[in-house]
């Protein structure tokens, strides 16, 4: 849902700049539910108010719904066929590279500097050798990016990251 949900909001119809989205990502990580239903309700209530913001909702859900009813009880029927096996352990690597395709056009958008740069790495590590919550990195790092602004360390001049 992540690269559809970029193509279609910057990319198609331009709703929402790279960097909106990279925030509408970070902030559906924290809120309950899954982030592309809590995305497309942000977009949706950015772009035309609280009942924009339902039906973007209900957009993103309502399809999801249909299809997952009707192929349940097909799936759990055949779901021991080896061709059915195969199939799904393809589909799980072609997920995985449009995953990797938003997590390089979010790269693109979040990672401006040599700041942003250490802010990313230090989360990836904190992240890769702890379990906490999504929730603590996002927060720290927002605490981390307003010192800095705050402070002034971030300089405008400073070298941009090759991308």
């Amino acid at each position: 849902m992540l690269p559809i949900l970029q193509r279609e909001i910057v990319e198609k119809n331009g709703w929402a700049t790279d960097e909106e989205l990279a925030d509408y990502f970070a902030i559906g990580q924290c809120t309950p539910g899954v982030i592309a239903v809590n995305t497309a309700t942000f977009i949706g209530q950015k772009t035309a108010g609280t009942l924009g913001g339902i039906l973007a909702t209900l957009g993103v859900v309502f399809p999801s719904v249909v299809i997952i009813s009707l192929l349940a009880g097909v799936i759990q029927k055949f779901s021991d066929l080896e061709i059915v096996k195969n199939a799904f352990a393809g589909i799980r690597v072609c997920v995985c590279v449009l995953i990797f395709n938003s997590v390089l056009k979010l790269w693109k958008a979040a990672i401006t500097d040599k700041i942003t740069l250490v802010i990313f790495a230090l989360v990836m590590i904190a992240a890769t050798l702890t379990n906490l919550s999504p929730v603590v990195f996002v927060i720290i790092a927002a605490i981390v990016g307003i010192a800095i602004k705050s402070l002034g360390i971030a300089d405008k001049k400073s070298p941009e990251v090759k991308k």
